[in-house]
């Protein structure tokens, strides 16, 4: 995966044990911060110093934005 393929990173809403992380239909983990994602991105191939967790053309956040990483009680 790099910047320009056009992939979108899909972030799926809290659960109580985090964030699942996937790239099409590949889960690349369960991420329980923005430091699981940055890491999971660099495996994949992306460099974390240069990725920005609010940037809608790499990112599709479900259940909240980037500052959201636990369920909310009665979810």
């Amino acid at each position: 995966m790099d910047a320009d393929s056009g992939a979108q990173v899909i972030v799926e809403p809290p659960t109580p044990g985090g964030r699942r992380i996937r790239v099409g239909r590949e889960s690349l983990g369960l991420a329980r911060g923005p430091a699981d994602l940055l890491e999971f991105l660099r495996r994949a191939g992306l460099d974390p110093d240069t990725v920005s967790l609010d940037d809608p053309d790499l990112f599709v956040w479900h259940g909240g934005g980037p500052d959201v990483w636990t369920a909310q009680e009665g979810s």
